[in-house]
């Protein structure tokens, strides 16, 4: 096959094209860890670009040191694990019987929650329901209301939509129950779709913010990214171990740093381990069998 100059010059442009959005995104994260490394002279002489300089594990010291930092951080772990694991669950349940023509009525629940998708109910509303549930000041509150994704309902169906009917159909043959036919031979075939929606639904709940803010005044239940507002805006570095003059000689801007750091490298470690799924899942529904 010959290539044209013109669609040899268009890879080119592909290329570096492709180079430079990923290097504004890269960029941006290497700086803050090499912030997050550096010394507060440093910092402060603007001497930091992409490398530590004058590296240091102060700013990490301070921020590990914090005991409110750790029951943030024990909460997150357990909005994003606990709370993918609800929103997996309940997600699944509902889209798949809405996905088999065999159904009585899903039209009308698809429209119900089509309705959940363009309106929201008020937030006083919402917090008033919460309350009369007993759910405020505990982490329930941050994953039972969100349990449900109208958006990733429907992409879940149209991925149940695509599955093979005849598989579903030997399975009843064989005797399998609904149960059974779902756990034997509907998630072995999903795990591209429910890996696709659990990173969705892990960095969500991992995010989780306004939530906390509104339902959530027990300070030793926060998640972690309320404590890094705390960190970020009001400089209040909690209950620390660390020496007030250690804190004194490191960078308030460096211990930020640290801080987004340490907020945000467990949820990108988890990609790796799901990208080949996560990947086969991008089209998850768009294709229609």
């Amino acid at each position: 096959m010959i290539i044209s100059k013109a669609e040899r010059s268009f890879q080119k442009f592909n290329v570096i094209f492709m180079i430079v959005i990923g290097l504004s995104m890269i960029l941006p994260i290497v700086h803050v860890i090499a912030q997050s490394l550096s010394s507060n002279a440093a910092i402060n002489s603007g001497r930091v670009s992409f490398w530590p300089v004058d590296p240091t594990l102060g700013n990490y010291k301070v921020i590990l040191a914090d005991k409110s930092m750790w029951y943030a951080f024990r909460n997150s772990v357990i909005i994003a694990g606990f709370g993918t694991l609800i929103n997996l669950t309940a997600t699944a349940s509902l889209a798949y019987p809405l996905s088999r023509p065999d159904y009585n009525g899903r039209k009308i629940i698809l429209i119900f929650i089509l309705v959940t998708l363009i309106f929201h109910a008020p937030l006083i509303p919402n917090y008033l329901l919460i309350k009369q549930l007993g759910l405020l000041n505990s982490l329930w509150a941050l994953m039972l209301p969100t349990a449900i994704s109208a958006f990733n309902l429907f992409v879940m169906r149209s991925f149940f939509m695509n599955l093979p009917s005849e598989l579903i159909d030997s399975g009843k043959i064989d005797g399998c129950g609904e149960l059974r036919l779902i756990w034997h031979i509907i998630l072995p075939l999903s795990k591209p779709a429910m890996a696709t929606m659990g990173i969705i639904y892990a960095v969500s709940n991992w995010n989780a913010y306004s939530a906390a803010i509104y339902y959530i005044s027990n300070r030793t239940l926060l998640p972690l990214q309320v404590r890094l507002r705390e960190i970020v805006f009001t400089d209040n570095y909690g209950q620390s171990d660390i020496s007030s003059e250690l804190i004194a000689q490191l960078s308030p801007e460096g211990i930020k740093m640290a801080v987004i750091v340490v907020a945000t490298l467990p949820i990108m470690l988890v990609y790796p381990f799901l990208q080949k799924h996560f990947i086969q899942g991008l089209l998850v529904g768009s294709v229609k069998s």
